[in-house]
């Protein structure tokens, strides 16, 4: 999908395209007051957004843990850690996503470059944060977020400070593969994930946050998602490193630096496809849990 620029003056009325019992789990609000997107456009949304009918590609790599350390302390502080997994990695997950229905907001890709994390809390067990995700301050960094559509980047910057930039995001589909394909703003592909279509299915309905500094504090956004997935994991992966593979492929541009200093490998631990995806995000917390709020006095 090429990059959309243009910001429609009113929201797009698709309301009802959100009729599926997952989205009845939540009471639409809007902030406390609309959001300023340019100086002629300001926009009262509903919150959280709704997004339906997703398609989403994942492929969960490996990557050195010091270098996702310096990345995510670079943004979150010296009190928040990746989690940490077997010989020296941590992980990074690529989440690409073709949103087909967004409340009030028209249609567009975007991949999510994630770290899973522990805030004010350093687990010295690997593995174990990520296998039990009832840690209450386990969460996600979001190291990168190219988009399709100027209007969400925006969004992304005065809502939460994600770190959103319009770019060209190609999902090419076959029978047995889902290939995103990213290109910055010269037309330069800097960033390539192949997840397979086919695999074990299993069913997943989760809650989890979001963290980000926002304002100069530190805040927590949730995020939750229906779908069935079809997964392909390999377990031994836990134990090797530098597994050959050439799913994830990353180019010299400088929208790829902070890819390339990850350190990732090139074949995922995990890959996980779905269709028909429902997911929400909401706003930062209106009242933070108080060791979060410790956090930031």
């Amino acid at each position: 999908m090429k990059p959309s620029f243009d910001i429609p003056q009113t929201m797009v009325n698709n309301e009802d395209k959100f009729k599926d019992p997952f989205f009845k789990r939540f009471t639409l609000r809007h902030a406390d007051e609309p959001i300023k997107l340019t100086d002629k456009i300001q926009k009262n949304y509903k919150f959280p957004t709704f997004y339906g009918d997703v398609t989403c590609a994942m492929a969960i790599c490996f990557c050195s843990y010091n270098r996702a350390k310096d990345i995510v302390q670079e943004t979150l502080g010296k009190k928040v850690y990746p989690v940490s997994m077997l010989k020296g990695r941590a992980i990074v997950a690529f989440s690409c996503y073709e949103y087909k229905n967004v409340m009030n907001i028209n249609p567009y890709n975007e991949i999510a470059v994630a770290i899973p994390i522990l805030v004010n809390q350093k687990i010295k067990v690997p593995v174990l944060p990520m296998v039990l995700k009832t840690f209450k301050h386990f969460g996600y960094f979001i190291a990168g977020m190219p988009v399709t559509s100027y209007e969400n980047t925006l969004r992304g910057h005065k809502i939460w400070s994600l770190p959103k930039v319009t770019h060209e995001i190609e999902m090419i589909h076959t029978d047995e593969m889902c290939t995103t394909i990213t290109k910055d703003s010269d037309g330069k592909e800097y960033l390539t994930v192949k997840v397979p279509k086919k695999g074990k299915k299993q069913e997943f309905d989760e809650t989890g946050f979001l963290y980000s500094r926002h304002n100069g504090k530190i805040i927590r956004s949730k995020t939750c998602f229906k779908a069935t997935f079809n997964m392909n994991t390999y377990f031994s992966h836990l134990f090797k490193k530098d597994v050959e593979g050439n799913f994830i492929e990353i180019g010299n541009s400088k929208e790829a630096e902070y890819l390339n200093y990850l350190d990732i490998e090139p074949h995922p631990f995990q890959f996980r496809y779905a269709e028909h995806m429902n997911s929400c995000f909401d706003l930062p917390d209106e009242y933070p849990p108080s060791w979060l709020k410790k956090l930031n006095d």
